[in-house]
């Protein structure tokens, strides 16, 4: 136990440990878990490496990442520590949370919900923003300045809002298949107008295209990649397109390859396959 965490497994893997935390969160009110991938370097000679965190999917957890990611031989020889939290708050009691994939459990958007019954609790952009990244700094050897981050599809969408919304704040942001314009998209309208409310204007803050927009800060790097044979893709769920446009018509500073995988899907095995990419990525960034 260390500052209101609780250790729930450890297990030695690629010359480090794998570490699953729970804690009762101030943000969310309810008990969150959070896995901590930290190099011998961290524990034993108490280096203070850098840290990616990654923000999952719909319908994932904590554990997907970990587990099917591919991600932790290439952290181990760059020596970065890896966050990987929930994706939502669970079992809070809110009427239907389990009811739908697509929104409540497992489904936050990583937003700051202002609309009831979700805004009690999913305050998902908080905590990854703020709570878990303060938590980690506190309790394990790692450089609160050479930070970055990336994800998947809706952890995608996630990591490119907090980077956006915080220039200076991450050294590198990557994700996989994200949601790019989920203001115009099926993914997001739904979830904006249940989470935000019907003012589409307070949408633009956790639009990654709309903030790509108007970014006006320190130059960002980014990296994106994208199947061309991933099904929300063709059903225009995702729209890269749009934040390339975006991305291009903005004159400030953003540094972004964005980059079409012929053939490759939405799946974990399309992550597993440019996963070591995306770490050199950061590393490059993160140690620069």
């Amino acid at each position: 136990m260390m500052a209101g965490l609780e250790l729930v497994s450890a297990s030695r893997c690629f010359d480090g440990e794998v570490r699953k935390y729970c804690h009762l969160s101030q943000s969310t009110k309810c008990k969150m878990a959070f896995n901590i991938f930290l190099p011998d370097t961290a524990i034993s000679q108490h280096e203070r490496v850098p840290v990616l965190f990654f923000l999952s999917g719909l319908t994932c957890n904590e554990d997907n990442m970990m587990t099917k990611g591919g991600a932790l031989p290439h952290l181990s020889k760059k020596r970065i520590a890896l966050v990987t939290p929930d994706t939502s708050p669970r079992g809070v009691g809110i009427e239907g949370e389990d009811d739908d994939w697509e929104l409540g459990t497992g489904a936050s958007f990583y937003v700051d919900a202002t609309q009831n019954p979700w805004k009690s609790n999913y305050k998902m952009y908080t905590y990854v923003q703020r709570e878990i990244q303060q938590l980690v700094y506190d309790n394990f050897s790692v450089d609160s300045s050479r930070v970055s981050i990336f994800g998947h599809s809706m952890g995608g969408h996630g990591a490119l809002v907090l980077s956006l919304r915080n220039p200076g704040h991450y050294k590198s942001v990557s994700a996989f298949a994200p949601i790019c314009h989920p203001s115009t998209s099926d993914w997001g309208r739904k979830q904006f107008l249940a989470y935000l409310g019907s003012n589409e204007e307070a949408w633009a803050e956790y639009d990654a295209t709309e903030l790509a927009r108007a970014y006006d800060g320190p130059e960002l790097a980014i990296l994106i990649d994208q199947g061309d044979s991933d099904k929300f893709y063709s059903s225009k769920q995702l729209q890269p397109s749009h934040f390339i446009i975006a991305t291009e018509s903005n004159r400030r500073p953003i540094k972004l390859d964005a980059r079409m995988q012929p053939d490759y899907d939405h799946s974990y095995w399309f992550i597993q396959t440019f996963m070591e990419e995306h770490i050199y990525f950061h590393a490059k960034h993160l140690k620069a």
